[in-house]
């Protein structure tokens, strides 16, 4: 099967996808009109160049919080779920759990309220328009340490809104390590949200122990050093915990990945473990949903049928009710027609 064809058939297969990034949606053309927005003129080529010239895990985050710099008011997040309804669409997603994390934008004075007045507004009609169901996951964010992350989390609490069903745990691994967030986590928790960590990434598999262990995480993001450590790997079979791999954007920090092939989603696939294919930062690693499937078919010698599986666990692993899971893994049987 040629890539094209491979992506004509995929394209047609409801999926979901459960580690996205909301401002890594946004193409070259959102990115300019931001720019625009703020700046009163357009942005030059050597501006673009910079903004997405990086070769690591760190220069990726700068990168990132460059872009949240960019927004001039909340309204323009209106573009940002422009962008990715078209992002969903283009790859055949009907479920997203999408992170957002609101520090950059608190700092730069927008109200959270206003915030997540327009994200719901904009889901509903999504929703309304594509049957799309979109929910949000706040990423706390390790970035700013612990006493912002619960500011963070005590704004989840002040305004509650529907589309928001828990946080997670994002930025330089390296420079916030998991454990330190236990008293968020915990809290958040007890309150019944969900919990999600960024964890082996770009640190060893301690930080998925601590993640597992001091934060009850219900999922793994990335989670690629757990490769290093039999006595987890043996855990995440038993448990059944999932992990969200990120192929394209772990190759890419070359921390533990150098090439696709390399990666150890073969072998944590092969061991029973529970694992779903997302793309974590689509525009900033030059990818798509379809794209991260075509890899393991391509390079990492998964068959069809094996990336049906995939498929039916980026819906098994999802935070969706029971009903919502079974009607969606019976569309994808109802679909799947090679």
């Amino acid at each position: 099967m040629t890539k094209s064809e491979f992506k004509t058939f995929l394209q047609a297969v409801p999926k979901a996808e459960l580690h996205l990034h909301l401002e890594a949606v946004l193409t070259l053309n959102g990115i300019k009109k931001l720019y625009k927005n703020k700046f009163g003129k357009e942005i030059t080529k050597q501006e673009q160049k910079e903004l997405f010239s990086y070769n690591d895990l760190n220069g990726f985050i700068q990168s990132f919080l460059k872009i949240q710099g960019m927004y001039s008011s909340v309204e323009d997040f209106r573009i940002v779920f422009d962008e990715l309804e078209k992002y969903l669409v283009k790859n055949g997603i009907t479920y997203a759990e999408v992170f957002f994390a609101p520090t950059a934008f608190l700092k730069l004075g927008f109200k959270y309220q206003d915030m997540i007045n327009i994200f719901h507004e904009k889901i509903s009609k999504i929703k309304e328009k594509r049957g799309i169901t979109i929910k949000l996951l706040m990423d706390v964010s390790r970035t700013f340490g612990l006493e912002n992350a619960m500011n963070n989390y005590k704004l989840l609490k002040q305004f509650p809104c529907e589309d928001i069903i828990g946080i997670g745990l994002g930025g330089a691994e390296s420079k916030g390590p998991a454990k330190d967030f236990a008293p968020v986590f915990e809290l958040a928790k007890k309150e019944g949200f969900h919990t999600v960590v960024h964890a082996g990434e770009d640190v060893g598999p301690q930080s998925i122990w601590d993640s597992i262990n001091l934060l009850s995480a219900e999922r793994i993001g990335h989670g690629v050093t757990a490769i290093q450590d039999e006595k987890l790997l043996s855990e995440l079979q038993k448990s059944g915990l999932p992990i969200e791999i990120c192929i394209t954007s772990n190759t890419f920090t070359k921390k533990i990945v150098q090439k696709a092939k390399e990666h150890p989603v073969r072998t944590f696939f092969d061991k029973g473990i529970a694992v779903n294919i997302n793309t974590d930062d689509p525009v900033f690693f030059k990818t798509t949903l379809l794209d991260e499937y075509w890899i393991c078919y391509k390079n990492l010698n998964f068959t069809m049928n094996e990336i049906k599986e995939l498929v039916k666990n980026s819906f098994r692993h999802s935070f969706m009710n029971d009903k919502s899971k079974k009607d969606s893994i019976k569309a994808i049987d109802e679909s799947w027609k090679l």
